[in-house]
């Protein structure tokens, strides 16, 4: 079989099994397969595919036809530029998260610009914490882009993290963001006197395997350093899908993404009064809160950035026109 027969063939039963996107999940699934990339595959379309490639390609299909999503079976999803790994295990970076990213570094470029400073934003002295963080993608572009920045990345699923940690490793940046294991931002508390002793962050969080992953006593000494509100921006994309809406969700969401990155309760939106009431207590003053939000969230999360806490809150639609980033600066 040649490699244009084998596309034909893959992309029919993916059409007939209605597959969203099925021409392009035929392609990468076959790419996947030979190793390739797309120009080749259009380059070498008499190629003879041999036995072993056709029979891994057509199981693909199969699994594909299932409901599978197409970046589990090649184990990885392009964002901001970036490759990621991604498993069942984290959320799938979508392309409207982006719109996050843009929102957070452009706020953070306007703060300069008001300050009076250069505007070569390197991330020098700035400290960041990407709240729920999954395969690390919010984490680590902002790495990339802001490359003296020091960086936090918490998730409660210690396997989220265990790829989170690869994907940074991957694109070099280990050194700069830390991983924590814990809800929302419990592990930047620091414990009272009173009842703690010393300053101190639940180190018990600190997911223990990681090679890089922060310390309880590496954030207590920066609380003791800087106070509890040391950081300057925190970013997140919380679990905001409600429960209720599980059956309307299209089976490759439903059926194979962690439920723990998808639901944010009943609703969809339960999770986001504590997580702003965190951020709250943690963001210097000017300090910058970035949410991504549900396409129908909007409405019920604005109220819960009072105006005695924030400022300069303003919303992002997406190219659907969407509200898709809620962002906030700490008064």
């Amino acid at each position: 079989m040649d490699v244009r027969t084998a596309l034909k063939q893959g992309l029919a039963q993916l059409r007939e099994a209605r597959v969203p996107s099925f021409t392009l999940a035929a392609e990468l699934l076959l790419l996947h397969v030979l190793g390739r990339d797309r120009t080749w595959l259009y380059a070498h379309p008499e190629e003879q595919l041999s036995s072993g490639d056709a029979d891994r390609y057509f199981a693909l299909i199969a699994r594909r036809a299932n409901g599978e999503p197409t970046q589990h079976l090649t184990g990885k999803q392009e964002f901001w530029g970036l490759e990621f790994e991604v498993t069942p295990d984290v959320l799938i970076p979508r392309p409207e998260t982006e719109h996050l990213i843009e929102v957070a570094l452009d706020r953070l470029a306007v703060r300069e610009l008001r300050a009076g400073r250069k505007q070569a934003l390197t991330g020098e002295g700035l400290q960041i914490a990407d709240i729920g963080t999954g395969s690390g993608c919010i984490a680590i572009a902002l790495a990339k882009e802001l490359r003296h920045a020091a960086i936090f990345a918490t998730d409660i699923s210690s396997a989220a993290l265990a790829i989170a940690s690869r994907n940074a490793t991957r694109h070099n940046v280990a050194d700069r963001v830390r991983f924590l294991e814990c809800n929302l931002l419990d592990s930047f508390t620091a414990r009272s006197p009173a009842s703690a002793g010393p300053s101190v962050v639940g180190a018990q969080h600190a997911a223990p395997l990681l090679g890089n992953t922060a310390s309880g006593t590496e954030l207590g000494s920066r609380i003791t350093e800087h106070g509890s509100r040391f950081l300057d921006l925190i970013a997140s994309n919380p679990p905001y899908i409600g429960r209720r809406e599980a059956a309307m969700l299209m089976r490759e969401v439903r059926d194979h993404e962690p439920e723990v990155a998808l639901y944010g309760g009943e609703e969809g939106y339960e999770l986001y009064a504590g997580l702003i009431a965190q951020s709250a207590a943690n963001l210097k003053p000017g300090g910058i809160l970035v949410l991504e939000l549900g396409h129908n969230s909007h409405p019920a999360i604005q109220p819960l950035l009072d105006s005695s806490q924030w400022a300069n809150i303003g919303v992002t639609n997406d190219l659907a026109g969407i509200p898709r980033v809620l962002a906030a600066e700490r008064l």
